[in-house]
């Protein structure tokens, strides 16, 4: 699975929502992105989240912006009079993870837009599959667009990689959390989404969303083993969650019931 890679030319503007403070960046392909810093809150590991659930996401066929590694050099601090931003720039030097800009799309809000059936049930089947605990009412993480839903921010799923010392044995655990999910109440045919989602994920895609991973990304302090015992313990997680997925699939049930 290929990625494109973009060198960050100019810094645009803060988003303030949330802790990481991503920023719309302008990159050598003329093109706008929501850029996802490596140094900030919680590091390389949201940006490991949002790759591998981003990528999962699009091979599910699900709408998400274009994901793209980008490379950011520290010199654009030079630039910015915030002090923090500057930090964060300076942190982030390497490569870093950005989003295809969605200008003009506005914020889901269950209240006023009645999403597909198919695609809620969809999504909620996705979210549990990767453990996203930041689909809820109060933070959905879900954009329209041309009229269209679209998932965005997706570094809080694999919240199970937080102090992870490679240990797979709950990758088929169930998920409680997803009786939060926004879109729950739409997620009427969880059958008709698991079968479907299943067919469409298999070992060797895992493997190679997992093997793009770059080796800056599962280094520091927290990492456990080598670049490739990280990236074989996430392949090892992620297949034995879609062999084993009876259990967060029931666990849907049980949460719309």
């Amino acid at each position: 699975m290929t990625s494109r890679t973009v060198q960050i030319t100019r810094y645009v503007a803060p988003l303030r929502e949330g802790g990481s403070m991503p920023a719309v960046v302008e990159a050598d392909d003329d093109g706008m992105y929501v850029l996802k810093f490596r140094g900030a809150g919680q590091g390389a590991k949201a940006l490991v989240a949002e790759w591998i659930a981003g990528r999962i996401a699009q091979t599910l066929a699900l709408p998400v912006p274009e994901l793209v590694f980008a490379e950011l050099d520290p010199v654009l601090a030079r630039t910015e009079g915030d002090p923090e931003i500057q930090h964060l720039i300076q942190a982030s030097g390497g490569l870093n993870l950005a989003l295809d800009y969605l200008p003009g799309a506005i914020n889901f809000d269950p209240l006023a837009w009645d999403p597909d059936a198919a695609l809620a049930s969809r999504i909620v089947w996705f979210d549990a599959y990767v453990s996203n605990v930041d689909r809820t009412v109060r933070n959905p993480n879900l954009m329209l667009w041309h009229r269209r839903l679209h998932l965005i921010d997706h570094g809080a799923s694999l919240y199970f990689q937080h102090g992870w010392d490679g240990d797979t044995g709950r990758a088929t655990a169930a998920f409680p959390l997803i009786r939060d999910h926004v879109l729950l109440p739409w997620a009427d045919d969880i059958a008709a989404a698991d079968a479907d989602c299943a067919s469409r994920l298999d070992d060797a895609v895992i493997a190679d969303i997992v093997a793009a991973l770059p080796d800056a990304w599962l280094e520091g302090p927290d990492a456990f083993g080598s670049p490739r015992a990280q990236r074989d313990a996430y392949v090892t997680w992620l297949t034995r969650r879609l062999h084993g997925r009876e259990a967060f699939v029931e666990e849907i049930r049980r949460a719309r019931g």
